[in-house]
């Protein structure tokens, strides 16, 4: 049976909760709560991931200082409130909380969308780029940014082609020097004057390089069977007790906490206990 499957890129969703204002100690914890209750009651999925980053060994072996432009620094005591976060939702809810300890979170989030669930309906949560690749000769899945709060059209061209001839400064990746946004778009109108192009000095490797960074990464059967992962679960209780230590009377007092806990509890049903059991497949 066709299932509706939620990805979501976890470090994307808590990085977003940073931007909200919730007074307390925990203002992290309680805005991305807050916004997962919203993504998870808008889409109405069967099944629900969350995918955490591992470290990319391989691109890291490509090179050295990707991602090394990343502002690491802990203010709002983010890093304390991301394992408060990461724990509640292995622990209390039915939500697959998924990691690789070798891979990021995209490639990931790629196998799980292009191979696992491959004939279900997938919306993919982020406000990554990265992911429009995944948009590229694909029907079922569907992109939504949550920043821009509306689903993502599928680009018009390849986009890793496009974007290892630009590079990517966000995950310090340098493009071809003098490649830009219109010029790289320019070079894909013609295979001809885009193979005239790597064939200059350097252009080639460069390009290549990219490709082999920003490009998703397969991942083999036995790769996806090492898979950290959870045994999801609902704990309504003891969630409930852990918001109000916190002071959470905003998601715990009695006319919202039915809200909150009925929007989850449609996952905890034998079909999404078994979605885990068919990632090896």
């Amino acid at each position: 049976m066709k299932q509706r499957v939620l990805l979501i890129d976890g470090y994307n969703m808590m990085h977003r909760a940073r931007s909200g204002w919730a007074k307390g100690d925990n203002p992290v914890v309680f805005n991305f709560f807050r916004s997962l209750r919203a993504t998870v009651d808008k889409f109405k999925p069967d099944v629900v991931y969350f995918i955490l980053e591992g470290r990319p060994i391989q691109r890291l072996e490509t090179m050295a200082d990707y991602k090394g432009n990343r502002d690491r620094t802990n203010r709002d005591d983010f890093i304390r409130q991301r394992r408060m976060i990461v724990s509640l939702l292995k622990e209390k809810f039915p939500i697959h909380v998924v990691r690789h300890p070798n891979y990021e979170c995209d490639d990931v989030l790629a196998a799980l969308a292009r191979v696992t669930h491959t004939r279900d309906d997938v919306i993919v949560v982020s406000s990554d780029t990265d992911f429009y690749q995944l948009l590229n000769g694909t029907q079922h899945i569907e992109l939504y940014n949550p920043v821009k709060k509306d689903f993502v059209d599928p680009p018009a061209y390849d986009y890793v082609t496009w974007k290892a001839l630009r590079g990517d400064s966000s995950d310090n990746i340098p493009g071809i020097r003098g490649i830009g946004d219109k010029r790289a778009l320019d070079l894909l109108e013609s295979a001809e004057t885009l193979q005239s192009f790597l064939e200059q000095k350097d252009h080639k490797e460069i390009f290549q390089r990219n490709v082999d960074m920003i490009r998703f990464h397969d991942l083999s059967p036995a790769e996806m069977s090492e898979l950290e992962r959870n045994s999801p679960a609902s704990d309504w209780s003891g969630l409930k007790q852990a918001f109000d230590e916190m002071k959470f009377f905003a998601i715990t007092n009695i006319k919202s906490w039915s809200k909150f806990t009925s929007t989850f509890d449609r996952l905890a049903t034998p079909t999404s206990e078994s979605a885990m059991e068919e990632i090896a497949v």
